[in-house]
Parts: C-alpha cells; structure tokens; sequence
C-alpha cells in the first residue's frame, strides 16, 4: 500500500489533519484529523513509501512502548480508515 498522491498531513490550529492538495483537493472535500500516533504513522508511510500492516507495526512497536498484537489491531484500525476515506492505493 501507498499514501495516493496529492495527500499530505498538515498542522491547522494545533491539529493533525490530512488534506488534499491539488486534484486531491477537489476529490477529497474534506479534512481528516488525526492523534499523534496516527500523525506519526502517516509520516512513517511517507519514509517507507510502499508499505504494509507489518511494517508499520514493526516500526510502532521501535518506537512506543506497545505489544505487537496492540500496535497490530491500531495500524489496522488507521489504515483501514484511511482506506474509508479513499486516501490509500
């Protein structure tokens, strides 16, 4: 999986929110916050480009204190609501 292009995470009043840019803009129509783990999710998608459930797990769990099986079930959860959304190919 990959972030689509034309997707990007940007501050707006203290939030992390995703907005379209460009085409993405006018397809998307929306912004979608995000907490801090989702905020750093995003970004580690960004460094990996294709990535998958693994992978981000394998990097949550490097970087918080988290079980597999819980860092597991929240990358699931985010990215299948960035799947919802239409935000991910």
């Amino acid at each position: 999986m990959k972030i689509k292009n034309g997707f990007v995470l940007r501050q707006v009043c203290g939030e992390n929110v995703i907005i379209g840019e460009g085409l993405g803009a006018i397809n998307f129509g929306k912004m979608l916050a995000l907490n801090e783990t989702a905020a750093w999710l995003w970004q580690q998608t960004k460094e990996q480009g294709d990535f998958t459930i693994e992978s981000l797990t394998e990097a949550l769990c490097k970087e918080y204190e988290v079980t597999a099986d819980e860092a597991k079930a929240d990358v699931a959860s985010i990215i299948a609501e960035w799947q919802e959304v239409g935000v991910l190919e």
